[in-house]
């Protein structure tokens, strides 16, 4: 392998040009000629292609976001645009590819090498941390301080004012963001796409903090909860409640993407962007680099999107015990 091609899909996540920044280095290092694709697949048919160097990634570990830019392709999704892909790799003489993001990119990747077989080695990069084959995902950890830094802020004002607030963060199909923002930031309810919480069970949780003079509460909510948005779920409780409690509706929304990625994404985005590299270097192919028990391991794409990763229900035991 001579020459190789990294890019960014999908939604963008802190840490992105930290893992840009390992595959380009790392492929210096060992020698081999390293390009980049601006947006995506998108840009891989458009032949939005070029060579980068060390110099290219300078200054950029500790920038949110992803120089590469990135997009969702529906063109890439039809055997035409594929086509497209792969006859503008064939021009560069692109050998093998480094593919940054999550499910959707993988499974573009995975299609692709069936097709066309090019080699594709997959970094995880989604806030979401819903990828099975890794303990976390790169940008998880930002999005996690960043919705609990909002979260400490909603609480000192919850308080002043005897307010319930329902915090709505990212999560469509996961909730880890909410669990570990939920205990971190002290909530007394957290909702997850994959536990149904009853409406009734959030009134009695907050009846019973009202009887111990509890003066204010949060409920964090994942966006893809069963129950509804978290201006839904407030709606419904005011439903069933006689109180007159003051209720108020956060979203975060994009705020979790964006910013500048922590220490722990840094150095997590920097090993799965080596270990990518390497790994492609060695003969893998339609497989995600990720780190379970701090070791690096190889999971077939094929797995990576098939299984789930469940929630550790651990956690939320933990959510209800410590709200007390």
């Amino acid at each position: 392998m001579k020459r190789i091609a990294v890019f960014t899909s999908g939604g963008d996540a802190p840490g992105m040009n930290a893992c840009i920044r390992a595959v380009v280095r790392g492929a210096v290092y060992h020698g081999i000629e390293v390009y980049g694709i601006r947006r995506g697949y998108s840009g891989m048919i458009a032949g939005d292609i070029f060579q980068m160097s060390s110099h290219s990634v300078s200054n950029i570990v500790q920038r949110g976001g992803t120089i590469l830019k990135s997009a969702r392709s529906k063109e890439f999704m039809t055997p035409e645009g594929r086509r497209k892909a792969y006859d503008k790799l064939q021009e560069h003489g692109i050998d093998g590819l480094i593919a940054i993001g999550g499910n959707g990119t993988f499974t573009g990747a995975m299609t692709f090498h069936n097709e066309y077989g090019i080699p594709t080695v997959g970094a995880p990069g989604t806030i979401d941390n819903d990828l099975y084959g890794t303990d976390y995902t790169i940008g998880f950890d930002t999005a996690v301080n960043t919705a609990l830094d909002a979260i400490d802020r909603i609480r000192d004002t919850a308080s002043s004012h005897d307010r319930v607030f329902f915090i709505e963060v990212m999560g469509r199909d996961s909730g880890y963001i909410a669990i570990q923002s939920g205990i971190g930031g002290g909530a007394e309810l957290v909702m997850v796409p994959e536990v149904l919480t009853p409406i009734s069970e959030v009134v009695e949780t907050l009846r019973q903090g009202w009887l111990r003079s509890k003066a204010s509460s949060i409920v964090v909510v994942a966006e893809g909860e069963e129950e509804g948005s978290a201006a839904e779920i407030a709606d419904k409780i005011k439903s069933q409640i006689e109180e007159d409690i003051d209720m108020r509706v956060t979203t975060l929304g994009h705020t979790q993407r964006g910013g500048s990625p922590s220490a722990y994404d840094r150095i997590l985005a920097s090993r799965l962007g080596l270990g990518a590299l390497e790994g492609l270097l060695a003969g893998q192919k339609n497989v995600m680099a990720g780190i379970i028990n701090n070791e690096l391991v190889y999971t077939p794409f094929e797995d990576t999107i098939r299984l789930p990763k469940p929630i550790n229900e651990d956690l939320l035991r933990m959510v209800k015990i410590l709200s007390i």
